[in-house]
């Protein structure tokens, strides 16, 4: 099936009011092209490197986001039209990026990105480290980034019951944080959680955003 034929068969399973952030990385152009032809505005790339080289040759519209590990010396170069980074998940990194959108003059929406999975190849604020970082409230000063939300992922298993019980963690944890500093603020309201092999669990946990790849470009 073709890309198109593909982002119309996950829109069938997706609500609305749930976003579809087509996972770009490694994929041409012509393939996101394709996509963007059939009403995709939503990319998500996890290299800066190749989202550097992309975002220049492609339409001026899409919404980037960034869903992989950020390293502090590369939040400069997409700092001017990055959408969304999905991976906020130190001071550090939350400092780096208040000091390029400053540089900017504009605000970048981060998600907290949250480790519940039980693999420690998976990056991220654990939940206690996450609540000392809201605790500590150094993110009030840095008035160039604003927090929309959670990200985490799932352990890749098969056990759909253990990805469900993580699903519904970040989703409590969600609830928390936002009940907790974010009561009055309309701009933290996002849960980005599901991939390809898991975002029909997710949608069911909560998810308001999804990043899906393989269904959409098929298999790199």
């Amino acid at each position: 099936m073709s890309v198109r034929g593909n982002i119309d068969k996950l829109r069938e399973s997706v609500p609305a009011d749930v976003k579809i952030v087509a996972v770009s990385k490694f994929h041409s152009n012509d393939e996101i092209l394709e996509a963007y032809n059939d009403s995709q505005r939503i990319f998500g790339e996890s290299r800066v490197q190749e989202l550097n080289a992309k975002q220049p040759m492609l339409p001026w519209d899409i919404e980037w986001h960034f869903i992989g590990n950020l390293q502090r010396n590369k939040v400069k170069f997409i700092a001017p039209f990055i959408h969304l980074i999905h991976s906020l998940d130190s001071e550090r990194l939350m400092l780096e990026i208040e000091k390029q959108a400053v540089a900017c003059n504009r605000k970048i929406p981060c998600l907290l990105q949250l480790h519940v999975a039980d693999e420690e190849t998976k990056s991220g604020f654990l939940p206690d480290e996450c609540r000392r970082f809201l605790a500590k409230g150094k993110w009030r000063d840095c008035t160039h980034v604003q927090l929309a939300g959670v990200m985490g992922m799932a352990t890749y298993t098969d056990d759909l019951k253990k990805v469900r019980g993580e699903f519904r963690l970040i989703k409590s944890l969600f609830g928390e944080f936002k009940s907790h500093y974010f009561s009055d603020d309309d701009h933290f309201k996002e849960i980005s959680m599901g991939m390809s092999g898991d975002y029909p669990i997710a949608i069911e946990e909560g998810a308001t955003i999804i990043r899906v790849g393989t269904l959409i470009f098929g298999e790199r």
